[in-house]
């Protein structure tokens, strides 16, 4: 680790980003409002996009990959889905902590070997899955701890978006797009947060033009109730949450994944509203926790933890079966 003693309670975290594209952007802006971090270099494939981020936030714009692990504390992952086990296994072995885009890997294969190399390094890895988060979702889960709406059996949640680009990566299947892993991924987590590990999928859909899925509908048989769960690249759809208990139940308005407002309507007849703007852009509170689990020397989060991303996975690798839908890039 660098000389400013991070694992030990102090120390600025230099970070690093793989990539320049919009998420690499969002988590640079984001960066500026997390205390005791900056953006230290960038590197990226495509060599002008990542000068001009570097150079926005008095950066270094690296010349190779290795260089940019020579001068940070923790590495940000935001290039396309296919590559993320790649970065993090470098990463790793050069003894570096990873903060993963969503998904981190695209199958579970793959992600398991992103854990077991992290926990082999005694290395901090946690996938950017935002939501839980947030000012708003925490308010809401701490909320229902006083006040719940009896045992939650129900999770209904979809988002599906008509005007995606035809030349976006999400229509990509040589980079592992789709619908369920470029929106899915996120239901799979409100899933898998309020319900558990999931035990039976049932998926129907469509592939698109490229091969990848263009919209799909599941219904999950959890641990402790079912989801259902959409997400779409052609029709234009609602993103708003259902959760659904024995005595009430709470609506996360749209967009859900970047929660501000709630609903929590109970059966007596008490209607509570919940809202919490956020600021920053939305990805510093996922970092500002990545930053305190590094200080503290401890190598998973407890929130998001290497559990939750598996059994996430684990939901989008049981649709895509459902699908047949196989990137060239997977193997036996």
């Amino acid at each position: 680790m660098s000389e400013n003693t991070i694992g030990s309670g102090a120390g600025e975290v230099r970070w690093g980003i793989v990539g320049a594209g919009r998420i690499a952007q969002r988590f640079a802006d984001s960066l500026a409002h997390v205390p005791g971090a900056r953006l230290a270099g960038v590197w990226s494939r495509r060599e002008e996009p990542a000068r001009e981020l570097a150079g926005r936030f008095g950066a270094q714009a690296c010349a190779s990959f290795d260089a940019l692990l020579d001068n940070i504390d923790a590495l940000y992952i935001a290039t396309l889905q296919d590559s993320h086990p790649h970065y993090a296994l470098r990463a790793f072995a050069a003894g570096k902590p990873v903060l993963c885009e969503k998904p981190a890997a695209v199958n579970a294969r793959a992600l398991q070997q992103m854990i077991d190399a992290a926990r082999a390094a005694k290395l901090l890895f946690m996938e950017a899955m935002k939501p839980p988060f947030y000012p708003l979702y925490q308010r809401l889960r701490a909320h229902l701890e006083a006040d719940g709406i009896g045992e939650i059996g129900l999770v209904r949640a979809g988002c599906s978006i008509a005007n995606v680009p035809s030349d976006h990566p999400s229509f990509s299947l040589e980079a592992g797009g789709g619908a369920l892993l470029d929106i899915g991924v996120y239901e799979a987590f409100l899933a898998v947060d309020w319900l558990g590990e999931a035990l039976d999928v049932q998926t129907i859909g469509r592939l698109g033009d490229t091969g990848v899925d263009v919209f799909a509908s599941l219904n999950v048989r959890h641990e402790r109730g079912i989801a259902q769960l959409f997400c779409g690249l052609d029709l234009q759809g609602r993103g708003d949450a259902l959760i659904a208990g024995t005595r009430g139940t709470v609506t996360i308005h749209e967009n859900w994944w970047n929660p501000v407002r709630a609903t929590i309507a109970y059966t007596d007849g008490r209607k509570v509203e919940l809202e919490e703007p956020f600021s920053g852009g939305g990805l510093n509170y996922e970092t500002a926790h990545f930053c305190e689990l590094l200080r503290a020397g401890a190598i998973e989060s407890p929130i998001m933890s290497h559990a939750t991303s598996m059994r996430m996975i684990a939901i989008i690798d049981a649709a895509r079966r459902d699908l047949k839908l196989r990137f060239p890039f997977e193997t036996d």
